[in-house]
């Protein structure tokens, strides 16, 4: 069965591409899943990767290991400590990983993000509660772009290549941030506006 290809799987086969193509005495066994936790949470990526809940980490790592994309280097337990097992690239994961780096690069995707089913259905609601919903979401939108523009400045000493990732998502954050505040403007003109008999009218009326 193939690898169904998600973001944590990717970062999981990154870092340990990354190890793989360390050398000399900087050059490591493996990986253990509690140090590819804590080096994506120290180097920003829980940005644009879910690392927060360990499980969901340690999930992923089954999968892969089953699916003989990466396998067991060492695995050990010191004194009272859990056990601890390195994890490695085989060479088909070196493949899949490599084939998912550019493809995801080359490649839009659609996604189906909460935020755009609720927007289907805005009909259902008020306009007046869809309009103060959405400048809920325009003040947290705004927000969230001061925090990104921070995280940005902070990580920019070490150049531009190492917030590429955070510098796409202030970017797609600032376009739906100018699209919210035109359908807010648009609202409260009346430029988009509806009621339950003008729907009822138009649902009842014969299609084209």
């Amino acid at each position: 069965m193939e690898f169904r290809r998600s973001t944590l799987a990717l970062a999981v086969l990154s870092l340990l591409a990354e190890v793989d193509q360390q050398e000399g005495e900087q050059q490591q066994v493996g990986m253990h899943p509690y140090k590819m936790q804590r080096l994506m949470k120290d180097r920003g990526k829980g940005e644009v990767v879910n690392v927060g809940q360990r499980a969901s980490l340690y999930r992923t790592i089954d999968r892969l290991h089953r699916q003989a994309l990466i396998e067991i280097r060492e695995s050990g337990r010191e004194r009272n400590r859990p056990e601890r097992t390195l994890y490695a690239l085989t060479d088909e994961g070196a493949r899949v990983w490599r084939e998912w780096m550019l493809d995801a690069l080359a490649t839009p995707t659609r996604e189906y993000p909460e935020f755009l089913a609720a927007m289907a259905f805005v009909p259902l609601l008020e306009p007046a509660e869809v309009a103060g919903k959405l400048t809920e979401r325009h003040d947290k939108l705004t927000v969230e772009l001061d925090r990104l523009q921070e995280q940005i400045s902070a990580a920019g000493q070490w150049g531009r290549l190492f917030t590429l990732e955070l510098e796409c998502l202030r970017a797609t954050t600032a376009a739906e941030l100018e699209w919210v505040t035109s359908v807010i403007k648009d609202l409260r003109s009346g430029g988009i506006s509806w009621s339950k008999e003008w729907l009822a009218a138009t649902a009842a009326a014969p299609s084209q």
